[in-house]
C-alpha cells in the first residue's frame, strides 16, 4: 500500500521557494513517480487558482492515478469547528483547521506542510491530536516534506 500524503498549498508553492524547493520537489517527484499518493482537498485547488502560473502547473504535473481528490463535507467542517472551540487555532485560520480536519477524517497517512505557525508545530500537533482523540478520531502525523521522503541518498 502506498503512503497517502495530504499535501497543502505550501508544499506546492515550496517547489519555487529557495528555502524549501529541494525538499518540496523531491516529494513531488516521489508522488509523480508513483511512490506515494497525493491527497488533495478542494480548498487546495481554490488556493492554487490564486497562485502564480508556475505553482499551478506544478500541481498538474502529477499523474491523475497518483492523486486522491477529496471534498470538504460537514464532518470536516464540524471537526475544524471543534479545533476552534478548543482554542487550538483561531477562526482567522479556519482554512488551516480544515486542512488538519480533512487529513484526519479522510485518514491520510501523513500531512505534509511548510506552515510552521499553524500546522507543523509540535504544540499545535499535540492540540489537534488531543481534540481528535476527544472526539473519537485517530491522531494525524504532520511533518515537513523533508521528514517524509523515501530516499536516503540526499542527507546532509
Amino acid at each position: 500500500m502506498k503512503t497517502r500524503v495530504y499535501i497543502d498549498t505550501s508544499v506546492i508553492g515550496g517547489c519555487f521557494d529557495e528555502e524549501f524547493e529541494e525538499w518540496s520537489n523531491l516529494l513531488m517527484d516521489e508522488i509523480k513517480n508513483g511512490f506515494k499518493i497525493a491527497v488533495i482537498f478542494d480548498i487546495t485547488y481554490r488556493e492554487i487558482e490564486l497562485a502564480p502560473k508556475n505553482v499551478q502547473s506544478k500541481l498538474f504535473e502529477i499523474p491523475k492515478e497518483y492523486i486522491e481528490n477529496i471534498i470538504t463535507d460537514t464532518d470536516v467542517d464540524s471537526l475544524a469547528e471543534k479545533y476552534i472551540a478548543a482554542r487550538t487555532i483561531s477562526r482567522k485560520y479556519f482554512e488551516d483547521a480544515l486542512h488538519i480536519a480533512n487529513a484526519t477524517i479522510k485518514k491520510a497517512d501523513i500531512l505534509a506542510s511548510w506552515n510552521f505557525k499553524h500546522i507543523v508545530n509540535i504544540d499545535m500537533i499535540r492540540k489537534y491530536n488531543a481534540v481528535n482523540l476527544m472526539h473519537g478520531y485517530n491522531t494525524i502525523e504532520i511533518r515537513t516534506p523533508r521528514e517524509i521522503l523515501k530516499r536516503k541518498d540526499y542527507e546532509d
